[in-house]
């Protein structure tokens, strides 16, 4: 199956890192055996938007190919619309699936943002401490709350913030960090594949935001890809409609596509 979508085939970098990607012709199965809570990391890839009686035929599709596997409490289904279509999603609603569109933004130059922090020092993160101060401002940024419903999520995190640090020591990446003195405030990933850079993950902590300090992070991070990691497009995915997204289009990010699909957890 030959994926259109720049934001389905810039997700794809990390399970064909890790895991494991299987082509069926008419959908992808996208597996990532280390992670299992990571609904985008285990999920199914269709070449075309649901239609009006693929509900059940999708969910025994995953059934066979992943919700058999260990630790897998979710379904998850994507398909390869640049548009966004919805296709025949009611059936998914009324099921209990939760279904999500981003914007998928590309850059061949950025802005220089207008609220430029030039007090931060970006840098590449290298040490044990540096990283487990981005784990740590995922947790903070990213966690829903600490309920029955997401208990996992912390160690669903490390997980993937341990992956992300594997895949830069391979060379694939960096991750960023935005510090003021000793002061840990934002981070980010950037990974490539070709001349094609994917931004992962951007996190400010809720005591420094509002004082340009993300922007100018992602700023200083896209010179660094351009500059010194051959980059020439580079790839932003966001909530359609957000104030990151807003924020991305301010520093010269165009929306390009619509990236959908649904998903489900199985208590």
């Amino acid at each position: 199956m030959d994926v259109k979508s720049l934001g389905y085939r810039t997700d794809l970098i990390f399970p064909r890192f890790d895991g494991e990607i299987i082509d069926r012709g008419n959908y992808l199965v996208v597996l990532t055996p280390a992670n299992p809570d990571f609904y985008w990391g285990n999920f199914l890839l269709f070449a075309n938007p649901p239609g009006p009686n693929d509900l059940a035929n999708w969910k025994t599709i995953f059934a066979e190919e992943i919700g058999w596997r260990r630790g897998i409490k979710h379904r998850a289904f994507g398909w390869d619309s640049s548009a966004g279509d919805w296709g025949q999603i009611e059936p998914f609603r009324e099921a209990g699936f939760y279904p999500f569109r981003d914007v998928v933004m590309t850059a061949a130059e950025v802005i220089r943002p207008a609220r430029y922090n030039t007090e931060i020092v970006v840098k590449t993160l290298l040490s044990d401490g540096e990283w487990d101060q981005a784990l740590q401002a995922q947790l903070i940024c990213h966690w829903p709350g600490d309920d029955s419903d997401h208990a996992g999520f912390p160690a669903f995190m490390a997980r993937e913030m341990e992956r992300y640090r594997v895949m830069t020591q391979a060379g694939l990446g960096h991750w960023f960090g935005a510090f003021l003195g000793e002061q840990f405030m934002a981070t980010l990933g950037l990974f490539v594949d070709g001349k094609v850079g994917r931004f992962q993950q951007v996190a400010t902590l809720p005591d420094f935001r509002r004082r340009g300090i993300c922007s100018s992070l992602v700023y200083q991070a896209a010179g660094y890809a351009f500059e010194r990691m051959g980059v020439e497009t580079l790839v932003m995915v966001a909530d359609d409609g957000s104030d990151a997204a807003r924020l991305y289009e301010r520093l010269g990010f165009k929306p390009v596509e619509r990236q959908v699909g649904v998903h489900d957890w199985r208590k």
